[in-house]
């Protein structure tokens, strides 16, 4: 028995997305490329912790935070409390570029009149 598929003839063609104007595509690419900057940057920071930190664990081994040398406290606590630092960035951070987009789209939409 062979596999079903749909042929192009018999299927419904898949319905437009609406019309979008240039300033709501330029908000949009603004939105889509601060994500891509702001995760690269987060990442960046997070596989810094990761495994630099780590591999210039014995020259750091002189410095102490809180009473604890720091590659101690960085393998112990400093990296998760990094991660936690990372993440809060990242939903405080978009949840402001969620908001300006959402202006551009209500900007839009009163432009048009909806």
């Amino acid at each position: 028995m062979t596999a079903p598929h749909l042929s192009s003839s018999s299927s419904n063609p898949l319905p437009e997305p609406p019309p979008v104007s240039v300033a709501m595509a330029r908000a949009h690419r603004r939105y889509w490329r601060f994500n891509l900057a702001l995760i690269a940057v987060l990442m960046t920071l997070g596989l810094s912790v990761s495994f630099v930190v780590p591999l210039v664990a014995r020259s750091l081994m002189a410095v102490r935070f809180a009473g604890f040398r720091l590659p101690f406290y960085i393998g112990a606590q400093g990296a998760i409390l990094v991660y936690l630092a990372l993440i809060a960035i990242y939903i405080v951070l978009m949840q402001r570029a969620d908001r300006t987009l959402q202006n551009a789209l209500d900007a839009e939409n009163t432009a048009r009149g909806n």
